[in-house]
């Protein structure tokens, strides 16, 4: 039997409106080579100025992470060439990072809870981008000097399901604090990820892989399982350490595999050291006040549904997995609903009508229109199986809730003598039937509310009918 050990290093791109060391812009779906300048792409006599607003967010996120701030960090250079990275290095932190220790708790599904260590995240600046044709490729600066915080984890996660809660968290929290739109399609938020796996028991690591570049948490799972696979059966063909050397691999998506893409380098590989353009970075004290103010995070949220709305820990988890989620929740609550009815609607019913790409900021049914809906429920304008019509035709057209509930006859009827007329019918054409429930068939019952209900084809307020009908057979 063996552990696995999985550690994480996630880059976040940081959504200011400059790059990291200039004022070029950051936007993302430029012409190409447009957004950049000397600096960015690395011209002699060109020096670096730091963007104070990237500064700002590490510390917000430090904060997020209950992590130490380090009130004075150094930037390095991290000498390597690529084609995407003009300058020849890449300024970074090394030995002293803009945050230190600090922690995600990740959620299970049965309720339990469990601690994975952050290292560590420090400031530096992205490389471009390279497409690869067939007989040439191509490199796009654009992206060269984008802000980047990059969060280490602690090699505390012991499987795929745990290494995915765990970069779900953090995406969700960095959304929450508005540091970055990570969006993994575009590149906003992508990870490393760090396998090696040891005989149960064990407490030795041992050498890991590297799986470089992943941005989709359903590859990312898939990348793991294929390369925890591939190492220990290594480990049990008796060619472990032949196979399982320190290197970076990249994970092919058609054919499910890692393969090699190049020796894993070392520190000194890197040559770091102190960027001689760059002044240590000091953060005052007043700055971690100012900027240590953030949003309410996915758990206290989670907490405060639970204990002021009622909400079961599994339902308050899932609304405030994102921050959109949770504030479509609250839209809905701010017209006067209950928790419990807004979480069914939102969770089970809304959702369950969405297909593939859609969520609640593409709804086609708004938070307040959806609640206006659960409203016409809990005041008994129509049945709950009347409003699920509603909201299918929802789905597809944009009108007022009155106007649909009148179009489709939905409205639920609650004049006692209407029903009254309804059940004196039905109970004179089965007088045997009232025998039998008036002699103990208690079961019969139900037969007179479904009768009523087929008469008034589902328009009678079931809870009038159980009163009245109550009432003829006592």
């Amino acid at each position: 039997m063996f552990e696995v050990i999985i550690g994480l290093e996630v880059h976040v791109q940081l959504n200011t409106k400059s790059k990291l060391w200039c004022d070029c812009a950051t936007s993302f779906g430029e012409e190409p080579n447009t957004n950049i300048c000397p600096t960015c792409i690395g011209l002699p006599g060109a020096l670096p100025v730091l963007n104070k607003e990237a500064v700002h967010k590490a510390i917000q996120l430090g904060t997020a992470l209950n992590a130490k701030i380090n009130k004075k960090s150094i930037f390095n250079r991290k000498n390597y060439f690529y084609p995407d990275l003009p300058t020849g290095y890449q300024i970074s932190q090394f030995e002293v990072p803009v945050v230190g220790m600090g922690e995600i708790v990740i959620d299970f599904d049965d309720g339990t809870t469990k601690k994975i260590g952050v290292t560590r995240a420090h400031l530096e600046n992205d490389a471009g981008k390279n497409t690869h044709a067939t007989d040439k490729s191509l490199v796009d600066l654009n992206r060269a000097g984008t802000p980047l915080l990059e969060i280490v984890s602690e090699p505390d996660m012991r499987s795929a399901d745990e290494a995915i809660r765990y970069l779900k968290k953090l995406h969700s929290i960095v959304r929450y604090i508005d540091i970055s739109n990570a969006n993994m399609q575009e590149g906003s938020f992508r990870c490393d990820v760090n396998v090696s796996i040891r005989p149960k028991g064990d407490t030795k690591l041992y050498t890991r892989c590297e799986i470089k570049n992943m941005n989709s948490f359903k590859f990312i799972e898939k990348a793991i399982a294929y390369e925890v696979q591939r190492q220990i059966e290594a480990w049990e063909d008796g060619v472990y350490e032949q196979e399982v050397v320190q290197e970076t691999r990249l994970f092919d998506v058609n054919s499910g595999q890692t393969r090699s893409m190049r020796g894993k380098e070392d520190a000194a590989d890197y040559r770091y050291f102190p960027d001689p353009d760059l002044l240590p970075l000091i953060i005052t004290d007043d700055m971690i006040e100012k900027y240590s103010q953030i949003p309410e995070l996915p758990d206290a949220k989670k907490k405060r549904f639970v204990e002021q709305y009622g909400l079961k820990e599994y339902d308050a988890s899932v609304i405030c997995a994102t921050k959109e989620m949770a504030r479509y929740f609250e839209d809905m609550l701010s017209v006067g609903i209950s928790g419990k009815m807004a979480t069914t609607w939102l969770t089970v019913e809304l959702l369950g009508r969405f297909s593939d790409g859609m969520n609640v900021t593409t709804s086609p049914v708004s938070a307040i229109k959806l609640a206006q809906l659960v409203k016409t429920i809990e005041d008994g304008t129509i049945s709950g199986k009347a409003a699920k019509e509603v909201l299918d035709y929802l789905m597809e057209n944009d009108e007022e809730i009155e106007v649909v509930i009148e179009k489709l006859g939905l409205k639920q009827v609650s004049d006692d003598g209407a029903i009254l007329a309804m059940i004196d019918e039905i109970l004179a054409n089965n007088q045997s039937k009232v025998d039998e429930y008036k002699a103990g068939k208690e079961k019969m019952f139900g037969f007179f509310v479904g009768q009523v209900m087929k008469a008034s084809k589902g328009s009678a307020n079931p809870q009038v009918v159980n009163k009245l009908l109550k009432q003829r057979l006592a």
